[in-house]
């Protein structure tokens, strides 16, 4: 049996008197691509915040390899092995930073030396060759920043990646490169992707199983190929499947 890489039991964010995630629950295992879809505040980019301890979670328990967490504090280890790629490719990078120094950074804070060769690497990795390394942010495209942001995650070897709606500020011609760079990533280093979306056309493609969230609450979980059967059971996931743009039938 396949072993879990990272466990939400039980969790809840509150901001002022707003219940923003109300005892949520749910396993990852290890290898493998989750969904997690809901309409705009249905709280699935909080939870992977609060995963990423950008969020506080008051109550509840987070284990990642192994090892629990709890409220937004997290140590070294923890983001040598979880790294999160945000959905806004032009809010995520310093803009007075040359990609260099953006990937030299956590390579200095997590103590690597073979600092050279891992940039080289990063950047082939992600399609940009070293004529990029110089450059700054404001002179890449948008679809050239996301893939920065993904060499920046990818840089320090983490075993599972954060994605917060990756492609969903850029052209549909991109979104798809960016798809097919992160799936061939996860194929060739084994990684454990979780991954929020508001698309279930993306989603379906990209995950092996998903979480269905509506006002901070996990309502369903289901394998992925469920969605083409039809085979699932609240009728909220059927609203979401009906008014998703973009999602098309095998």
């Amino acid at each position: 049996m396949t072993a879990t890489a990272l466990s939400v039991s039980d969790m809840v964010v509150t901001f002022d008197e707003f219940v923003a995630l109300n005892h949520v629950s749910l396993d990852v295992r290890e290898g493998e691509s989750f969904g997690i879809v809901g309409e705009s505040g249905s709280g699935k980019s909080t939870l992977l915040r609060a995963v990423a301890g950008l969020n506080v979670f008051e109550s509840g328990r987070l284990t990642v390899a192994g090892r629990s967490y709890s409220g937004a504090k997290r140590d070294r280890d923890f983001y040598r092995t979880v790294q999160m790629v945000f959905q806004d490719p032009y809010g995520s990078l310093h803009p007075r930073q040359t990609v260099d120094r953006l990937l030299l950074e956590p390579l200095a804070i997590h103590g690597f030396t073979d600092v050279d060769v891992r940039i080289a690497r990063a950047l082939d990795e992600v399609g940009l060759g070293s004529g990029f390394r110089f450059r700054y942010s404001h002179q890449l495209s948008g679809g050239q920043r996301q893939r920065i942001a993904i060499a920046r995650a990818l840089i320090l070897e983490p075993k599972i990646l954060l994605l917060d709606e990756p492609t969903s500020a850029l052209d549909a011609s991109i979104q798809a490169e960016i798809l097919n760079l992160l799936e061939q990533a996860r194929r060739e280093r084994g990684l454990t992707f979780v991954m929020v979306s508001h698309d279930l056309g993306v989603i379906s493609h990209m995950c092996d199983r998903l979480a269905v969230m509506r006002k901070g609450e996990v309502v369903e979980t289901f394998a992925a190929d469920a969605l083409e059967k039809r085979e699932f059971s609240a009728d909220y996931t059927r609203q979401l499947l009906v008014a998703s743009e973009g999602f098309r039938r095998g």
